[in-house]
């Protein structure tokens, strides 16, 4: 499957790469946009589900990686609960190496 690897920046200024075992992250987010952390987490959570389902689909099991990084980003996102203006700004996609 095509991979895509998108590059945020977190209301803080710290940069992350982050993995979707699929193009349909594209669907939900764009480069040089920016969402209200809420936001960005649940057009993540959808985006990453129906990219582990595209995998489940082709390979007969979910991609453990893409619930990873799910986990991840809710993990950050909490750090700014407390910060209801904070945006995370979507600065890149790349393709994966294959």
């Amino acid at each position: 499957m095509p991979e895509m690897y998108f590059h945020v920046r977190w209301p803080d200024g710290q940069e992350e790469n982050c993995y979707s075992p699929s193009l349909v992250i594209g669907d939900y987010l764009a480069p040089g946009q920016s969402y209200p952390v809420a936001e960005f987490v649940s057009r993540c959570e959808q985006a990453l589900t129906v990219a582990s389902e595209r995998v489940r689909e082709k390979y007969g099991f979910y991609c453990s990686s893409a619930m990873d990084q799910l986990g991840r980003i809710r993990e950050r996102a909490r750090d700014f609960e407390s910060t209801p203006d904070g945006s995370v700004a979507v600065q890149a996609f790349k393709p994966g190496a294959r």
